[in-house]
């Protein structure tokens, strides 16, 4: 069955950085994009960064372009997402998602929280 393992999470002060993994099974992960999402406190969950399967188209939310990175490496079945120039506002559980056939598949997620 699918699994999504994230980890790397963490407290960091503004202006840290952070890199988030995801260890992915159960599917061919290197045909499948993969996203990460993020849900803070009281706030929807909103879509992070996306990435196509070979890794070559990403995209990004807004206020994520230019700090975040998402990439992956096919060969250990794992997508990351670097988070530079954090900000308090980046508070948030910090998902890893995959939808195959239809079907969102989520991970447990990791507390990512930024404050001084």
């Amino acid at each position: 069955q699918v699994q999504l393992v994230e980890s790397g999470g963490g407290l960091v002060q503004p202006g840290g950085s952070l890199r988030l993994s995801c260890a992915a099974s159960g599917f061919t992960f290197s045909s499948n994009a993969m996203s990460w999402y993020r849900q803070a406190p009281g706030k929807e969950r909103e879509l992070v960064a996306g990435i196509t399967g070979p890794g070559r188209i990403t995209n990004y939310a807004d206020s994520m372009k230019g700090r975040f990175t998402i990439s992956r490496d096919n060969a250990k079945n794992t997508v990351y997402l670097q988070m530079n120039s954090l900000k308090p506002e980046d508070t948030a559980v910090y998902y890893c998602n995959a939808v195959r056939a239809g079907t969102h598949y989520w991970g447990q997620g990791t507390q990512v929280t930024v404050s001084s």
